[in-house]
């Protein structure tokens, strides 16, 4: 099996199909599981490290091509990203190699009279990196930082200009710059230890991970939230088939904390899949309480269920069911209502590459819509007295703020102080009135909005 030209496949197969990287990587490395770890490790770091710089590495690429990527064969297009991928960010493999392993492709993909194109503009390319130095550095050509700053901040961190320009609108240049830089850091799997585990449990699950190599270091915002390095699959970290951990992003335990979900909670969650937060929610009620898990697919639903079986929760129930229809059975009868509502997902670029690619200016302006028609519906769920909370999975004011401002005038809350909650978290001056922006590079966590409200 030759490696690279199972990496040249899946980036053509993500090129034409459209098909989320994560789905089609995991299914590769699944039918060719007998590869050594090593060559796995690689396929997966090369694919996923193209998606990541795309935009970075098209403009290098550019710099030194007199034929434009984009009016490229696609084939010799993505042979010449995965090459400069390696160059750039892959210091163990030698430039050479990459250079006749490229042309030898480019041959045996029927593209022989390319060859030589493909080997000038890679032996270029190396050329120019090894010229570097501290005082010349790889950037030099980057477009100016000061005189086109959305510019350089898109090409540098590989992001689409119009994010860029939305964010730098939103929360300033320098802060824009940690976020960019932030979502090209490699993240760790952060999982949620039951809240159940006896203390010897919970030192046992970590001796279990130590033993097999697996670095667990806790997190600085919840107890149970540990952060995994050198993790060779999640079904192969310990304590996965007994349920003793769940994959979940800090910044969706912190939803669940700020809900104040108690023992006996009746617990309504309307768009739930994967059902990390209601199961947690699930935990947090108890035996004498129970959760209401919906989604608007089986698919999902049956995720839903595979999670709650494999952890051992069963006082939850699952449904089929679009947030946007409204149940009158539920009326005035649940403790909390969580509504992680369908989003941009732009807060989680640094986990899922696709969306900068696939999201549109249409997509955008139509969100918010969406969200304030689901808000509309299950509002009345919540008994008087009880908690909505609202969340997304973006950094997007007019999905966040926005949406908050607009519920509450409109609707009988009111915004519930989480400061008691989250007070220990660095810049969380919004928590007194009710709702947090979090942001990667500056909170420890995916890019989240958390938005608390209290029925009058």
């Amino acid at each position: 099996m030759n490696i690279r030209e199972l990496i040249l496949d899946m980036l053509m197969e993500m090129e034409k199909e459209n098909i989320y990287s994560n789905i089609l990587i995991r299914n590769v490395l699944d039918k060719y599981d007998y590869l050594p770890s090593k060559d796995k490790a690689f396929v997966k770091r090369v694919t996923e490290g193209v998606l990541e710089r795309r935009i970075q590495i098209d403009y290098i690429i550019d710099a030194f091509s007199k034929i434009p990527v984009e009016k490229m064969k696609p084939l010799i297009r993505n042979l010449l990203r995965m090459s400069v991928y390696q160059f750039l960010f892959m210091d163990s493999v030698p430039d050479a190699a990459v250079c006749n392993e490229a042309v030898k492709l480019a041959a045996k993909r029927k593209f022989q009279s390319l060859k030589g194109f493909v080997n000038g503009v890679l032996r270029n390319i190396a050329r120019w990196k090894e010229a570097q130095t501290d005082e010349v550095p790889k950037t030099f050509f980057y477009p100016d930082k000061k005189e086109h700053p959305l510019e350089y901040l898109s090409v540098a961190y590989s992001m689409p200009e119009c994010f860029v320009k939305d964010w730098v609108k939103d929360y300033g240049m320098e802060r824009t710059e940690k976020m960019l830089r932030a979502m090209l850091e490699i993240h760790p799997v952060t999982v949620r230890l039951k809240e159940s585990l006896s203390m010897e449990e919970k030192e046992a699950l970590l001796g279990e991970m130590e033993k097999k190599g697996i670095k667990a270091d806790s997190h600085p915002y919840l107890p149970y939230a540990y952060r995994l390095t050198h993790v060779d699959g999640v079904r192969n970290i310990p304590g996965f088939d007994r349920g003793l951990f769940a994959v979940q992003d800090v910044s969706s335990m912190l939803c669940v904390e700020c809900a104040g979900i108690e023992e006996g909670s009746f617990v309504v969650d309307v768009c739930a899949a994967p059902g990390g937060k209601s199961l947690h929610g699930a935990e947090k009620a108890g035996t004498a309480g129970h959760v209401l898990a919906r989604d608007i697919s089986p698919d999902k639903v049956a995720l839903i269920e595979e999670n709650a079986r494999r952890q051992g929760i069963g006082n939850i129930k699952t449904e089929v069911f679009d947030a946007l229809q409204y149940d009158a059975a539920l009326e005035e009868k649940a403790d909390v209502v969580l509504a992680d509502v369908p989003c941009s997902g732009l807060g989680i670029l640094g986990r899922k590459r696709d969306i900068k690619y696939n999201v549109t200016r249409e997509m955008l302006s139509e969100l918010p819509a969406v969200q304030r028609d689901i808000l509309g519906t299950v509002w009345r769920y919540v008994k008087r007295g009880g908690i909505l909370v609202y969340s997304t999975c973006t950094v997007r004011k007019e999905e966040n703020e926005d949406n908050v401002k607009w519920f509450l005038e409109h609707f009988p809350f009111i915004p519930e102080d989480i400061s008691g909650k989250v007070g220990h978290i660095p810049e969380t001056g919004t928590a007194a009135e009710g709702y947090l922006q979090l942001l990667p590079g500056i909170h420890e966590t995916d890019g989240f909005f958390i938005g608390v409200f209290r029925r009058k």
